[in-house]
């Protein structure tokens, strides 16, 4: 498993050993094959703009954008897992930061939530219809929960 990470955001306090150790704890905890690899970059406002219009076709920054590249979906108990590269997660520390302070948590803990939110995305999932969000949310909270459980960073 490879889990790359590139920070160019020039934000401050964010834990990239978290973030490393997160994306591992999901591919694992979504039987994901140990060989898969994902990446991470963090981005400073002006880049996830560039990103978001180029990509989105919508103004401004965002606080998070993925980017599937193999076609992976979680695995099952007992079946053979296929590896693969999962895709890019792209977060923006800046937006992440006025979005916990908003939230009343910390940085850390609002980029746990974007991670999380952007991998289910590189899996497939999605919540423009009523049932998906459904279903994409309760899995964030439960790997989320999980995540804090186990003695997150």
């Amino acid at each position: 498993m490879a889990i790359d990470l590139v920070d160019t955001s020039g934000q401050s306090g964010v834990d990239h050993d978290a973030l490393r150790s997160q994306a591992a704890f999901l591919l694992d905890r979504l039987l994901l094959d140990p060989d898969t690899d994902v990446s991470i970059a963090l981005v400073d406002e002006e880049e996830m703009t560039r990103l978001h219009v180029t990509w989105m076709d919508e103004p401004g920054p965002t606080d998070v954008l993925s980017f599937p590249m193999d076609d992976l979906r979680p695995g099952k108990p007992g079946e053979p897992r296929a590896g693969g590269v999962l895709g890019d997660v792209i977060l923006c520390p800046g937006v992440a930061a006025r979005q916990a302070e908003q939230a009343g948590h910390s940085l850390d803990r609002e980029c746990a939530l974007l991670l999380t939110h952007g991998m289910l995305h590189l899996l497939g999932y999605d919540h423009a219809e009523p049932e998906e969000h459904a279903r994409m949310f309760t899995l964030q909270d439960e790997l989320l929960d999980a995540w804090w459980q186990a003695g997150a960073p």
